[in-house]
């Protein structure tokens, strides 16, 4: 067999890597579609014999001679590349193969036969895999190790609050010492302090086996192999993923389409991305996400999914596992009142109670995103008063969802490198009946491929004003590419933290929604 590796920019370079490890492909071909490319990194592909390829078309030259044929050779592309497998095999003229379905009838052994690391990936087919599927594969051992070690693993995805989970589910499990990866950084927790693994990095798929090498390195600093020698200093794992999940958690938690945006050049969507959260043995996900993205899938595998709803229709809460039956709102906690029944937990139980929760949630969206950690908690049978316990002494994420004092005014902050309209509606209905509020938006261009609907954001923004006349002031580059928008003359500050002294200076608290890293505003 023989692999051929697309996209070296996000996270190809170390899947090629460990692939070849594996000792199941006996050549791997690489490709770089987005040139970026560094020498160091061509020298280590080469070093691990694999092949960097100039393009396809001089591929498709190298395979007539090397007589490979389409049965040979798996193509890994991520989900988001408009260079599909398929269109690789249509340029390269290689048939589509037959889906084969490996099944469980193999044991994952210690040595390095060719068939070891096949076992249990149940997937694929046609010999397409994304990048996802390919680090499924490539941990297709350590899998079943932490199965083993009863060590649950956690895998989040969704368009919006997936950082937002991944922090409240670190509380929750401090004391399992998680092992984490989120958009804030890797992280390995013991005795409740963090011991930093990686602080800048993407949640590109490849990244989780970056996570598990480093925190592997700690207690066996001299191996580079995943697979070669396992030493668990975690007792849990949540890992936050782009575009979908690989599907090696015990737990899939799907936060929300409130957007399903385009990708790879409008050939798929942020739907057909994070489909891939089925793949996991339990998915945790919104009663409404399921009803109108994945109602036949959602139906057909009813039996492994929790769901949650924070909705008051009679038909949508009956037919949900986690339900509210009240909440009061405030800025510094809301207290929710919950019921659940029938949660299908990973030990094969089925749980029925209620409980009661205060934590920072001062919007609804916040309290979506608790939902879905409470649901995924009690999936894993984590007790009810370690749930409140932990959940009440959340306060938010620094950078994030947050609330600070200055000067005695509250500033609630929604930063995001993500943020989009939905997220940025959500966050002004919060206080938008409040008249001591002063809303600053704004933020930078550039910090994800997908940039904001600056003319659906002004008409939304011209639409509050005139009827519930907010107070409101644009800062930094995006602020003022509203501003040219806008229909009624709104104040443009260029400095982000010199526009909320002014709000302060005006006896207003700051509701702060911000599109950047906070690293980012920080250096301003």
């Amino acid at each position: 067999m023989k692999a051929l590796i697309i996209d070296l920019t996000h996270g190809g370079v170390k899947i090629a890597i460990e692939l070849s490890k594996l000792g199941y492909f006996n050549e791997i071909f690489s490709f770089d579609i987005y040139k970026t490319l560094k020498n160091n990194e061509k020298d280590l592909l080469k070093s691990k014999n694999i092949n960097l390829i100039d393009s396809i078309t001089s591929f498709k030259n190298e395979i007539k001679e090397k007589n490979i044929n389409s049965s040979e050779l798996t193509i890994v592309s991520p989900v988001h590349c408009p260079l599909t497998a398929q269109k690789i095999r249509n340029i390269l003229k290689l048939e589509n193969n037959k889906v084969i379905k490996t099944q469980n009838n193999l044991k994952l052994e210690n040595n390095n036969s060719k068939s070891d690391y096949y076992q249990n990936f149940e997937e694929k087919t046609n010999n397409n895999l994304n990048h996802h599927e390919a680090v499924k594969l490539i941990l297709a051992k350590w899998k079943l190790e932490t199965t083993n070690n009863n060590i649950p693993i956690i895998e989040v995805t969704g368009v919006k609050g997936k950082t937002s989970t991944i922090i409240m589910l670190k509380e929750i499990l401090i004391d399992s010492n998680p092992l984490i990866l989120s958009s804030l950084g890797s992280y390995l927790y013991k005795n409740n302090k963090s011991i930093e693994l990686k602080e800048n990095i993407s949640i590109t798929p490849a990244s989780i086996l970056k996570t598990v090498e480093l925190a592997e390195k700690i207690v066996n600093p001299e191996d580079n192999d995943l697979n070669a020698k396992l030493n668990f200093n975690y007792n849990s794992c949540i890992f936050e993923s782009s575009l979908g999940v690989t599907g090696i958690g015990n737990i899939g938690i799907l936060t929300n389409i409130v957007e399903n945006y385009p990708i790879a050049k409008n050939t798929s969507n942020a739907k057909e991305a994070k489909e891939q959260i089925f793949n996991c043995d339990f998915i945790v996900a919104e009663s409404e996400t399921l009803a109108n993205y994945y109602k036949k899938k959602a139906i057909k595998e009813k039996n492994r999914i929790n769901k949650f709803t924070l909705s008051q229709n009679p038909k949508i809460k009956n037919n949900s596992n986690l339900v509210v039956n009240k909440i009061k709102y405030g800025s510094d906690k809301t207290e929710l009142y919950l019921n659940f029944r029938n949660i299908k937990t990973i030990y094969g139980k089925k749980i029925n109670g209620s409980l009661s929760i205060k934590t920072f949630a001062p919007g609804n969206h916040h309290v979506l995103n608790i939902l879905g950690v409470v649901t995924a908690a009690l999936t894993l049978e984590i007790d009810d008063e370690i749930i409140q316990e932990k959940l009440n002494n959340f306060k938010g994420i620094k950078g994030r969802s947050s609330q600070k004092i200055e000067r005695g005014f509250k500033i609630i902050e929604e930063i995001n490198p993500g943020i989009n309209i939905k997220a940025i509606e959500s966050s002004i209905n919060m206080i938008k009946n409040l008249d001591e509020y002063c809303i600053i938006i704004g933020g930078r261009y550039g910090i994800t491929c997908e940039e904001i609907n600056e003319k659906d954001l002004a008409i939304l923004l011209n639409n509050y004003i005139n009827e519930k006349n907010i107070n409101l002031i644009l800062t930094d580059e995006l602020g003022f590419g509203i501003k040219n928008r806008m229909k009624i003359n709104v104040s443009h500050i260029e400095n982000p933290i010199k526009a909320q002294k002014i709000a302060i200076e005006n006896n207003k608290n700051v509701l702060f929604i911000y599109r950047s890293n906070y690293s980012q505003l920080n250096k301003r």
